[in-house]
């Protein structure tokens, strides 16, 4: 069935636009099927037409916000039915004489509220000016800052994990391999971390030198009331290998052990997987004996300065802040440290033997030595030296005390300025020194402990200026126990002796002759290598230059500090070391 749609009759109008104004002028001939309630809008051909209705838009939406506006009843106005939807019931008819009925549609989508719900009620309430607190600002830039200091620290460790570790680039050996050397060993550092071995307790066979009490006023230094760091030209030290010392040679001719070292080679072996720097020692099996030596002028005399730093340090050795200089200068300074802090009146404690090295008549340092022996298995001992440098009265006991200092050379390179933090803020350089220094801070804790020392004293000395490597101030001292200090800084006793137990163990195997123990430059492994008897004994040693090439005229940025950023007294400090 076809629906027909029949379209009504349009009366003419020849008077105008429109139908006409009264049915009288509808010619008799047409039949009006329209129906008479539908609205209509004049308009004239000059008008302005645009849509007539808009059927995309929500009426409802609209309607909530203009319930509480005034209907203009135009078709432009926002309540028009001619902007949302055709109803044919009601038009309200609009204006013609008025131009500003006409406008476009708007079909942007109606704005949301901000805030919720709550906008709904709380739009017509009167807006009141907000009040300023500008501490509540203060706080907010502070924690803006805060957030952008933590993003720069993630981003700079993101970046450096996959960057090598600078050592690698340019660490050289401390001893150049020779092409007759024969490689017998290769052991990484990741073997030593999982040895373990106990030892009773050391028995003394020996006690030689005199020590000094310590000056206790020293513990109430602050950097607000410093002391200059004296200097000990007329003092004697000593850095005596194993088999130098007259004790050691009858100690073994009496077969009182099988193997003998110093606390300072004991201890390079103990911490040897913190160690970053190069370092090697000379292993020598004499019959059934074994002895660790350490060659004339090697890298053990000396002290690490920022090992364990990624800071990388400059590479040229005549730099005052290159890794020889710094060792060479903290090497000086631990000695004056080490005799400043006494009291030097002349009372001292003497022990059975005097200084072994020392001639009649010279002024020696405070130190003592403790020839001590451990029994490592059935028939097997280790006699070592070790080496106390104070004595301080505890109960009306003496307890003796290891004196080493922890020296800065420039805050720029550590990141804290102990003037400025030591006294607020001991914890934190305390820290930044483990990090900077682990390896030297563990061969320190070593020592005490093969020393039964009772008290350690770390002191804080830095420089009066920054490019002046030859004056410094003491700005505090700090004591701790070994033991305790030990467990703080992760150092397990165990495994210390567990590495020197497989080194003793691997080099017992060995046949008689001379071998050297060289710590890899670029990666965590040490390698035995087996060396002719007469190695390392006609050592080249740099000459020093002569006097009129080394002054160099001198600069404006610091009294006594020359142009290339050393001092005329380097010399002193070399001969002082």
């Amino acid at each position: 069935m076809v629906v027909v749609f029949e379209v009504g009759a349009v009366p003419f109008n020849p008077d105008g636009w429109g139908p006409p104004e009264s049915t009288t002028a509808t010619p008799p001939s047409t039949t009006t099927t329209l129906s008479p309630h539908v609205p209509y809008a004049t308009f004239s051909r000059y008008e302005r037409l645009g849509r007539i209705a808009d059927f995309t838009r929500s009426f409802s939406s609209s309607n909530a916000h203009a319930s509480n506006r005034p209907s203009s009843g135009k078709p432009g106005s926002a309540d028009s039915p001619f902007d949302f939807s055709l109803d044919l019931d009601a038009f309200p008819l609009a204006n013609p004489d008025d131009g500003s009925a006409f406008r476009l549609v708007d079909t942007k989508p109606t704005p949301r509220p901000k805030f919720g719900p709550k906008w709904r009620f709380n739009q017509h309430r009167p807006q009141l000016p907000q009040r300023r607190d500008e501490e509540v600002e203060a706080r907010k830039r502070e924690a803006e800052k805060e957030r952008a200091y933590r993003h720069r620290l993630y981003n700079l460790n993101r970046s450096n994990q996959n960057q090598q570790r600078r050592e690698a680039a340019i660490f050289k050996s401390s001893v150049d391999i020779q092409p007759e050397w024969n490689m017998l060993e290769q052991i990484p550092f990741s073997t030593f971390t999982k040895l373990s071995f106990s030892v009773s307790d050391p028995e003394d066979l020996l006690h030689c030198g005199a020590l000094e009490y310590y000056d206790r006023s020293f513990d109430r230094i602050t950097p607000k009331n410093e002391r200059r760091l004296e200097r000990f030209k007329n003092r004697n030290f000593f850095k005596v290998t194993t088999t130098d010392d007259p004790v050691i040679r009858r100690l073994a001719n009496e077969d009182k052990a099988t193997v003998f070292a110093t606390d300072t080679i004991l201890a390079t072996l103990m911490c040897a997987p913190r160690s970053v720097y190069s370092w090697d020692i000379v292993v020598q099996r004499v019959g059934n004996k074994l002895f660790f030596d350490k060659r004339d002028g090697s890298q053990l005399d000396l002290l690490s300065v920022h090992e364990t730093s990624q800071e990388p340090l400059p590479e040229a050795k005549d730099d005052i802040n290159s890794a020889y200089s710094l060792s060479v200068e903290a090497a000086y300074i631990n000695q004056n440290f080490s005799q400043q802090v006494l009291i030097r009146d002349g009372n001292k404690v003497s022990f059975d033997e005097p200084n072994p090295f020392a001639n009649e008549g010279d002024e020696v340092a405070s130190v003592a030595y403790r020839y001590r022996r451990w029994k490592l298995d059935g028939d097997m001992y280790l006699v070592a030296r070790c080496e106390v440098q104070s004595v301080v009265e505890v109960n009306n006991k003496n307890s003796f005390v290891t004196l080493n200092a922890l020296n800065e050379f420039d805050p720029k390179y550590s990141g804290v300025d102990c003037r400025q933090k030591l006294e607020t803020q001991r914890g934190a350089v305390l820290a930044t020194e483990l990090k900077n220094n682990a390896n030297k801070l563990a061969k320190w804790t070593a020592q005490a402990i093969l020393a039964s020392a009772d008290l350690m004293k770390l002191g804080y000395v830095t420089r009066v200026h920054p490019r002046d490597h030859f004056n410094h101030v003491i700005l505090g001292v700090v004591g701790y126990k070994p033991r305790d200090f030990a467990s703080q800084i992760n150092l397990n006793t165990s495994n210390m002796w567990g590495i020197v137990k497989s080194i003793v163990d691997l080099c017992m195997k060995l046949n008689e002759g001379k071998y050297v123990l060289v710590k890899d430059p670029s990666k965590p492994q040490v390698r035995i290598y087996e060396v002719p008897a007469d190695a390392f004994e006609n050592d080249y040693v740099e000459e020093p230059l002569p006097e009129e090439e080394q002054v160099q005229p001198p600069s404006e940025d610091a009294e006594g500090v020359e142009a290339n950023g050393t001092t005329t007294d380097d010399k002193e400090i070399e001969a002082q070391t």
